[in-house]
């Protein structure tokens, strides 16, 4: 009796049933984000040793990808032993779709050196990582490596590469792969929808959109997601709404990242109450939708409800990221709420986030704006990593409002250590010497502004009127309604002086006489656009302006009296938050 030959386990019919049954189930766990069920069946591939498999592996680092669990990836990336294109992609996409853009590059880095080549699931992954990063060199190499290799005119290859240079700022060298592209789909017209809004080129988006719509073609989540951005940050009310319509006509109501564009889109044209609506309507909801509506709510004042939505996201089982925490103690500074920002702040460890320049910058603000002067100090020389020109400018806001001048000269001397600052540093450290009275310091500030060349940014305030764009410069008289608009001024400055408003020429810091103060604060943008929206819209409207700079104290008050004298509701964004004026009063409550 001859013994018989032993088999090989992996060819035998019940081996490749139960492998076949196997990655099946690593799918399905994979596309329901069932974590626990798929740890346990991850125990059960080791201990069969058949995570030998390189199929096997793809769909584990695939799994923990999804999970969020980018570095569980790695792992059995570095556990494997043969590494197919498949496992490289596997692996160069979990750190991409997981927002770790450097560590899917190096491994890109990494599958080249070996000899691996790129292919059509790989690049639209390395592209995506530029993309977040926004480096236009890497960018440049990405696509040279995609044109070498010949997949340059693959749909989705090419889309991605619109995609990446739109992200990176790069427009025209996006638009100049989109005309090259023989064939488009809605990947491609969606990035270059994105690019345009991106570099605030709001009527080349908007006109790719209509052509979109004119021929026909097929829009995606995406594709709305881009248009909404786009009128959000041109704070096109109207059209935004229009675009909305759509979006319910078209069943993209649902989606959790459509609903959040609109989310911001309604918040930044001042309009917070839809942007409530959304939120509540979208049933699903990602970390992404959270932190839009809490950004909303921050910027409108809207503090309670702020901490209520990180309690009920912390409820649902939503993890905060370093958005939330940004968020969070944007919040916090401008309600004055130290201790609670603090908090927030020593809570981003146990949530393992590690604090970035931003959050510094915040804390910082925090403490500035509430007095707290030598402790923001403190913080700042504690960082360890080194403080940027946000955190600094930050304890130079601070030292503004409190008319430390000592502080802010030793602020501004570490500042301008950074090298090339922008306008509003001067600027800046301008006003915190004029509110002291020391203008002598406040023109020398103002002189290195001219010296070095850099441009003060223009003061603008604008309102919308249905499709039309009405911009307001201070003492502006081009507009076809000046007349009618400073006719409306002096009538309510009468009104306004009955009612016991006293112009506060403090905010004036030029050295100049009394009258000539009066006459430069009376007719600043913000005045003349609420004027505007006065002659121009029904009282039952709210008239919202929307301002580029911060608004003067002075301003903040006249507009206090004008809610109070018309009975209207003023709702005034500047750089930073909403203002909302009505009988009297401001949502900021003086704490700004």
């Amino acid at each position: 009796m001859h013994p018989q030959t032993p088999q090989n386990p992996y060819t035998q019919p019940s081996f490749e049933s139960n492998y076949r049954n196997l990655c099946t189930l690593l799918v399905t766990l994979t596309r329901n984000r069932c974590l626990s069920p798929g740890l346990q069946l991850h125990a059960h591939i080791i201990k069969t040793s058949l995570n030998l498999l390189p199929l096997v592996s793809h769909h584990l680092i695939n799994f923990y990808s999804k999970s969020h669990l980018p570095l569980l990836s790695r792992r059995i990336f570095d556990d494997t032993r043969f590494k197919s294109n498949t496992t490289w992609s596997s692996m160069i996409s979990a750190f991409a779709q997981n927002e770790m853009p450097i560590m899917a590059l190096d491994g890109f880095r990494d599958m080249m050196r070996e000899g691996g080549k790129g292919d059509d699931r790989i690049y639209p992954s390395v592209a995506k990582a530029v993309g977040v990063i926004g480096r236009v060199e890497v960018a440049r190499m990405v696509h040279g490596v995609v044109l070498g290799s010949g997949y340059v005119a693959d749909l989705f290859v090419g889309s991605s590469v619109v995609d990446m240079y739109g992200k990176c700022g790069e427009v025209r060298d996006a638009r100049k792969m989109f005309d090259e592209m023989p064939v488009r789909n809605v990947v491609t017209w969606s990035g270059m929808i994105y690019g345009y809004g991106q570099a605030g080129e709001t009527e080349e988006a908007l006109g790719l959109f209509r052509e979109v719509l004119q021929e026909g073609l097929e829009v995606n989540d995406f594709t709305l997601t881009s248009v909404v951005q786009v009128c959000g940050c041109g704070t096109m009310f109207e059209l935004g709404r229009q675009v909305h319509g759509l979006i319910v006509k078209l069943s993209y109501d649902s989606s959790c990242f459509v609903g959040s564009s609109l989310v911001s889109l309604y918040s930044k044209c001042g309009v917070v109450e839809d942007a409530y609506r959304v939120f509540d309507e979208v049933g699903v909801k990602n970390l992404g939708m959270w932190n839009a509506m809490m950004i909303a709510c921050a910027q409108h004042a809207h503090t309670r409800k702020v901490l209520e939505l990180f309690d009920l996201m912390g409820e649902v089982g939503i993890n905060p990221n370093f958005i939330t925490f940004l968020c969070m103690l944007y919040t916090c500074s401008h309600a004055g709420l130290v201790d609670e920002g603090k908090c927030y702040f020593d809570l981003m460890k146990k949530h393992g986030i590690e604090p970035e320049h931003q959050h510094y910058a915040s804390l910082v603000d925090l403490l500035g704006r509430a007095g707290k002067l030598q402790e923001a100090l403190k913080v700042i020389n504690d960082m360890p990593i080194g403080p940027t020109e946000s955190v600094w400018g930050a304890l130079l806001t601070g030292c503004r409002l409190h008319k430390d001048t000592d502080l802010a000269s030793y602020v501004a001397d570490k500042i301008f250590k950074l090298g090339p600052v922008g306008s509003g540093m001067y600027m800046l450290l301008s006003n915190a010497y004029s509110a002291a009275g020391r203008f002598e310091e406040a023109a020398k500030a103002r002189k290195m502004l001219r010296d070095r060349g850099v441009n003060k940014e223009t003061g603008l305030s604008w309102v919308e009127e249905g499709t039309q764009i009405h911009t307001f410069s201070a003492g502006e008289k081009r507009h076809p309604k000046c007349e009618q608009i400073y006719q409306k001024l002096e009538e309510l400055g009468e009104e306004m002086e009955r009612a016991g408003y006293v112009a506060d020429t403090s905010f004036v810091l030029q050295r100049v006489d009394d009258h000539e103060k009066n006459q430069a604060i009376k007719y600043h943008s913000e005045r003349l656009a609420v004027a505007f929206g006065l002659i121009t819209f029904p009282p039952e409207r709210p008239i919202r302006v929307m301002k580029n700079l911060c608004m003067c104290g002075d301003c903040h008050s006249a507009i206090k009296f004008m809610s109070k004298c018309t009975g209207r509701v003023i709702i005034v964004r500047d750089y930073t938050r909403f203002h909302r004026f009505e009988d009297g009063k401001c949502s900021c409550n003086d704490y700004w």
